[in-house]
């Protein structure tokens, strides 16, 4: 689903990944972050899809929120899990949307 954002100004993190073969946990860690994240002051919503590379993108009202976020005990706990097990690569953007727009077939 689209996350129904405000209108800008708002951050995105921008989490592209690419998984190793261990899945034990990952679903059940995947999960709990994003029923945390949701509970975050600052949290507008969050995308995710995923193929060869997975990418989760998480709006934010603004920096302050995404730093509360990335050094929330739990999720610093996931990262470390995260590094040791789940993932090969992954890349962490932060960008500030200053505009957006959507089409909506009615």
């Amino acid at each position: 689903m689209i996350s129904n954002t405000p209108p800008p100004p708002y951050y995105a993190v921008i989490f592209s990944s690419v998984r190793t073969t261990d899945c034990v946990g990952y679903a059940e860690m995947n999960t709990l972050m994003n029923e945390l994240a949701l509970e975050q002051d600052g949290f507008l919503g969050m995308e995710n899809a995923s193929s060869e590379i997975g990418i989760s993108i998480s709006y934010w009202n603004d920096l302050e929120a995404i730093k509360r976020w990335k050094n929330h005990l739990e999720h610093q706990e996931a990262q470390a899990e995260g590094q040791k097990r789940w993932y090969k690569h992954y890349k962490v953007r932060i960008a500030k949307v200053e505009r957006d727009y959507e089409f909506l077939k009615k």
